[in-house]
């Protein structure tokens, strides 16, 4: 608390800690406003390009549910992304705090707003996928805004789509949000993040993840060979059309599954 960084940014408070760094709330004294920092430790060469594609694609997007990045830079052995700071807490936290699913015309708002995100992404000159969907990386503005956070993951950079690393991404994955190709290596495209969105509409639906267990062996035979109920059958009050779609969403193969968002 109180570092400045780059002599404009003073750190206020840390509100998240990872293995690879932590985020911070800061105060641009250059402009007076309230920032979030995202510090990554350098782990190796790889990690430090992830985080600099992440800066550059970022800034280079414009759309409501994305966070608006406005700096990057290296100081004291670790990479600080500067970004729009979106108070509150995430989903998957208010869901906890509620104890119970979010009614259903508010999933179905966000949804609408999170598909029209992915076509933004799907649909640039080279595709961009998010790659780590989950409702711990969705927060709401003060206007009801969804917002997707957490880029870090994320294959494809249109700054650069002709360069011939342009769309290379480091290995990583949720594993109660991934899909079955990036959970196996075999390649992930924009239906691996229709599938990670299907896996937190219905947990955003029914109160609860699809597949849950403490244990790593038991959740991956789940997601490699078991289908969840339906959600008509979790929740007598969910649709079943609506039901029908997220039960396509989660498709074990991405042929079976929707082939873009719109």
């Amino acid at each position: 608390t109180g570092k400045l960084l780059q002599q404009r940014y003073r750190i206020d408070k840390q509100i998240g800690q990872g293995g690879m760094g932590a985020v911070y709330i800061a105060t641009d004294e250059r402009f007076g406003s309230i920032v979030a920092i995202k510090e990554t430790l350098f782990m190796d060469d790889n990690y430090r390009k992830a985080i600099e594609r992440e800066a550059r694609l970022l800034n280079s997007l414009r759309h409501p549910a994305l966070p608006r990045v406005s700096d990057h830079f290296e100081e004291d052995n670790g990479q600080f992304l500067v970004m729009e700071y979106i108070p509150g807490e995430d989903l998957s936290h208010m869901m906890e705090s509620s104890g119970e699913p979010f009614p259903i015309d508010q999933v179905l708002t966000w949804a609408d707003q999170l598909l029209d995100a992915l076509e933004f992404l799907h649909t640039q000159s080279m595709p961009v996928v998010h790659r780590d969907i989950k409702p711990q990386n969705l927060k709401l503005t003060s206007r009801g805004q969804i917002i997707l956070l957490d880029f870090g993951l994320a294959k494809g950079n249109p700054t650069d789509a002709g360069h011939q690393t342009a769309a290379k991404s480091i290995f990583g994955y949720s594993r109660n949000y991934a899909s079955l190709e990036q959970i196996q290596g075999t390649g992930t495209d924009p239906r691996s993040d229709l599938y990670s969105l299907g896996i937190s509409l219905y947990e955003l639906f029914a109160g609860h993840r699809p597949f849950q267990s403490n244990d790593p062996m038991t959740l991956l035979h789940a997601q490699i060979a078991v289908m969840p109920p339906p959600l008509h059958e979790v929740d007598v009050a969910i649709p079943e059309p609506l039901s029908t779609l997220v039960h396509k969403l989660l498709s074990k193969y991405p042929d079976d599954r929707y082939q873009s968002s719109f």
